[in-house]
């Protein structure tokens, strides 16, 4: 490695594979070399394979040169030196036409008359890179003119606002389909049959140990009455199915092996039970729970003409009073 290629020929291929590399494997929210430090050893061998190619490439280019007679020698030095010399000779050519100025030797030809305490002023044309930018803002200007003010085009103002609720709106969409990106502040009862029966094979497999298979109650408490020990409803539930239960006691969490959506479907499972009689019912434990949020069902009232009963239907039960006169 004795020129300037080399060394930016292995830096260049290094920070490519480091880029590579964080791009392709997966991570959180640390960077994969953070994550992965095994990384930084397949990052370290692989800049060494590019100093070793450089170490060979110099010293074969450097046999081979010596295997040369002295007028081949001389000949291969005067086509590198050539090549060196013309190597940026485009660029060269195409910055001074953008300049278009004069070179030091000949700006006495464009020195104006007045001096002025010393100071001499050059006549030199005005850049052609400026010319451009000053004909492109005249360009830019006439569109924006017709676009905003003639066609009445949106303005920053409602361009940002139309992204914002384009924005919202795609959140929304990509809600419906991610199932994971719900807690505790945003899960919703389910009540679609496959996500009752998803929940129904996750209580199976999980937790029908403590609480069986009818979820009656064994170990755990009874699932199918109104009484809760930490609160019912799904945003309860699901919070109890997470985090766990009592400290010290009751049941483990769960949130390290099922995942948001599982969790909700296995507590509108739990939830679409209230009501159903298990074979064996565990008494009940912890305390009444009463969802305000659920809709209040009308009483069908039977009122006889010629009677002073009145018969209340709620809920299946038969309610009958006696008025007296």
């Amino acid at each position: 490695m004795r020129n300037t290629a080399s060394y930016l020929r292995v830096i260049t291929i290094t920070v490519l594979a480091f880029v590579f590399l964080e791009l392709t494997i997966e991570s959180s929210e640390e960077w994969a070399f953070m994550e992965y430090p095994i990384i930084w050893a397949v990052l370290g061998i692989l800049l060494v394979f590019g100093i070793a190619m450089e170490v060979v490439l110099a010293s074969i280019t450097s046999v081979l040169f010596r295997s040369l007679t002295p007028e081949a020698q001389e000949r291969y030095l005067q086509q590198q030196s050539l090549r060196k010399k013309n190597r940026f000779a485009k660029l060269k050519a195409f910055w001074k036409k953008m300049n278009d100025s004069k070179p030091v030797e000949e700006e006495e030809e464009i020195i104006l008359d007045h001096n002025y305490d010393g100071i001499q002023e050059l006549d030199n044309n005005l850049p052609p890179w400026w010319i451009y930018g000053f004909y492109a803002t005249m360009v830019f200007a006439a569109v924006y003119l017709v676009r905003h003010h003639i066609f009445n085009a949106p303005d920053q103002k409602e361009e940002y606002i139309a992204e914002v609720a384009s924005a919202k709106k795609a959140i929304e969409e990509y809600k419906k389909t991610a199932k994971d990106l719900i807690d505790v502040n945003t899960v919703e009862l389910l009540t679609g049959e496959e996500d009752i029966k998803a929940g129904s094979a996750i209580f199976a497999g999980n937790c029908v140990a403590c609480h069986k298979e009818d979820a009656g109650g064994g170990i755990g408490p009874n699932l199918t009455d109104d009484y809760w020990i930490l609160g019912g409803g799904i945003k309860n539930v699901f919070n109890t199915i997470s985090e766990g239960g009592r400290p010290g006691k009751g049941m483990v969490s769960w949130k390290t092996d099922l995942k948001p959506g599982e969790i909700a479907q296995v507590a509108s499972y739990v939830l679409s039970l209230h009501g159903t009689t298990p074979a064996d019912p565990k008494e009940p434990q912890g305390d009444l729970y009463v969802d305000e949020n659920a809709p209040i069902k009308e009483a069908d009232v039977e009122v006889s003409a010629d009677s002073t009963s009145i018969e209340v239907m709620m809920e299946d039960q038969a309610v009958e009073k006696e008025f007296e006169k």
